[in-house]
């Protein structure tokens, strides 16, 4: 039959198109809208979560992909300043190793920093990166320049946007570590950060002590910046540093941003760390961060602590022990499950470092809770101002306090340290 001699006919299937059509303006626009609402967050948090565990979170994104599109996005420069590089064929940063290799290839200026001591250990992927056209390798020694170590992990793209997190440039960071980090789009705090760079890659070459002066510029930063975070909400935070006498302005030194987050307390603490200890490596007693958390408690606010099982040694056991039998303070001990493939050195561990204050404030660094992170030793942190992304890290915590990885520690216990080196 005739289509055009049927209207009813003629009318169906006008109809069926226009519902068609209909279907398909509804869905690219609200493909549009959401790609929109992700693209207006310039504050995103991150995470990366060990293979079969249960501390993934959906709604969070994993370094892994942030990396590989922030890398990917580079125009220009990439600076990387890492603890060390380890990589291993066919795992996840191999993938990052790859998409640094590529910007270089289309002629983004590529430039690493890492430390003295560790690259003795994995010298490989950085010698293999510093062949390549457009990447620059520096090893820098913070035991010469400062008593300490490089240890911060951040990098910059295009002086817009910098990654700051406890993810060390190591393939077990990726699957094999639990982490947190921040990626920030903004010019302002990338051009910060790539003063420390740039700062650091200048004391590198030489690695002479007497030079900081020749290089480190004082100067004043306004502070708290702002960014845009999810839909209709703006966040403030402040960028932390380390070690005190190697940044440019010390209201941004990390001791002093943490313990003032912490003597601000008035309802609750919630910290999580690799590592706490009050004895500093030369057996003095460090007083700053521990004194701050009992200063809390005995006002009355609630402190938990997260700290991992790497921690179960003497003396940081013993400090533990101490500071649990404050009224008020409640210590937890990470334990995660070895891999059903087999045992992995140096993994399987709770790395994040971060703390939540009131459900308001909140800091994240890369920075374990001992002396020499804060005075000879690099870092970077961030402090966050805003409810909605502080509430959001504190159900991270509560997932592990509550979860089946963390017991409560027992001062009656005489814990023995968990093997995690190669031997």
């Amino acid at each position: 039959m005739d289509v055009t001699s049927s209207p009813s006919l003629v009318t169906r299937r006008i109809v069926q198109i226009t519902g068609e059509l209909y279907i398909a303006v509804v869905l690219v626009l609200a493909s549009f809208w959401v790609a929109r609402a992700q693209s207006a967050s310039d504050f995103e948090l991150v995470e990366s979560v060990p293979l079969e565990t249960s501390l993934g979170n959906t709604d969070i994104r994993k370094a892994h992909d942030v990396w590989m599109e922030m890398i990917s996005s580079a125009k220009k420069s990439l600076d990387f300043e890492e603890f060390y590089i380890s990589n291993k064929p066919g795992e996840p940063l191999d993938d990052i190793i790859a998409a640094m290799r590529t910007a270089a290839g289309r002629g983004v200026r590529v430039r690493l920093i890492a430390d003295a001591r560790m690259y003795k250990t994995y010298p490989e992927t950085i010698e293999m990166l510093d062949k390549q056209d457009n990447i620059s390798a520096r090893i820098i020694d913070y035991g010469k320049l400062a008593g300490g170590i490089q240890h911060s992990k951040y990098f910059v793209v295009d002086t817009n946007q910098v990654y700051i997190g406890s993810q060390n440039f190591d393939w077990r960071s990726l699957e094999h570590i639990h982490e947190l980090g921040v990626r920030i789009r903004h010019p302002d705090v990338a051009k910060m950060c790539l003063g420390v760079f740039d700062l650091d890659w200048k004391l590198a070459e030489k690695n002479d002590p007497s030079e900081i002066k020749k290089f480190l510029v004082s100067r004043h930063y306004d502070i708290p910046f702002k960014a845009a975070f999810e839909p209709h909400d703006t966040l403030e935070f402040i960028p932390t540093m380390s070690p005190k006498l190697l940044i440019p302005d010390t209201a941004l030194w990390d001791e002093r941003n943490i313990v003032n987050l912490i003597n601000n307390a008035k309802h609750e603490v919630d910290v999580q760390v690799m590592t706490y200890s009050p004895v500093a490596r030369d057996k003095s007693y460090y007083a700053e961060l521990d004194d701050a958390l009992r200063r809390a408690a005995v006002r009355g606010v609630k402190v938990k602590m997260i700290v991992a099982d790497w921690s179960e040694e003497h003396p940081m056991i013993d400090y533990l022990k101490s500071l649990s039998l404050v009224p008020n303070i409640k210590i937890k001990l990470s334990e995660i499950p070895d891999w059903s493939g087999g045992y992995i050195p140096f993994a399987r561990v709770e790395h994040c470092k971060y703390m939540v204050v009131d459900s308001s404030s909140c800091w994240i660094g890369t920075s374990n809770w001992e002396k020499s992170y804060f005075y000879t030793t690099r870092n970077l942190g961030v402090v966050v101002l805003n409810t909605r992304f502080t509430n959001r890290l504190r159900d991270i915590f509560y997932k592990g306090w509550d979860g089946p990885y963390t017991t409560f520690l027992k001062p009656e216990v005489d814990y023995k340290p968990r093997r995690h080196g190669e031997n």
